[in-house]
């Protein structure tokens, strides 16, 4: 199986490192991120000077035609980012409750759905109603990097290895926070009365 990007992407600080000066750029370029907000699907987000700006600021290789998708995918969705929160990755953020509650960000059942989405556009509308959940304050890499991730899952097929997928290692991150609020079984008492 061919390398997977989200690995080249995690292990390339110049990849990172631009991700992160297009996405503070766009701060002083409202116009930009308008526009990449406004689009219904990633798939109109490449028809838009924004989109190909995104691109002349991003490695080579995000313009190939096989990574167009994912480079649209990830411009459409950071540009609903309002600040990029570092000390948790994606999947923790989502099971981290809100302040003064017990209840996850996003529920069980969210989080699922978002899991077993088919297309990419079905995980484009998921992934923004998360970053809403999050009130915009998203890890910027680690959401690229799970962006890319299932990209290539989508394209090339799941890894042979179950721990490699991203639907494993979401879920490890969100039950490791979520089941800390939730009682365990009791074992000991199973057989009294």
């Amino acid at each position: 199986m061919e390398q997977n990007p989200q690995y080249q992407f995690r292990n390339d600080p110049a990849a990172r490192d631009m991700l992160l000066v297009w996405w503070n750029w766009l701060d002083k370029n409202r116009g930009d991120r308008a526009r990449l907000r406004r689009v219904e699907s990633p798939d109109d987000a490449l028809l838009t000077a924004a989109f190909s700006r995104f691109l002349s600021g991003m490695p080579e290789s995000w313009a190939e035609p096989g990574h167009l998708p994912a480079s649209a995918m990830v411009a459409s969705i950071l540009a609903h980012v309002r600040e990029n929160q570092t000390t948790s990755n994606f999947a923790t953020q989502l099971a981290t409750p809100i302040a003064g509650s017990d209840k996850p960000r996003m529920s069980e059942l969210r989080f699922q759905q978002l899991q077993k989405s088919h297309e990419p556009a079905e995980f484009s509308r998921r992934l923004l109603r998360a970053v809403r959940m999050l009130d915009g304050n998203v890890n910027i890499l680690s959401l690229t990097n799970d962006v890319l991730h299932w990209m290539h899952e989508y394209q090339k097929g799941t890894d042979r290895n179950p721990q490699a997928r991203l639907t494993f290692c979401w879920a490890t991150d969100y039950y490791r926070i979520f089941l800390k609020k939730k009682p365990k079984p009791d074992t000991k008492g199973e057989n009294t009365p």
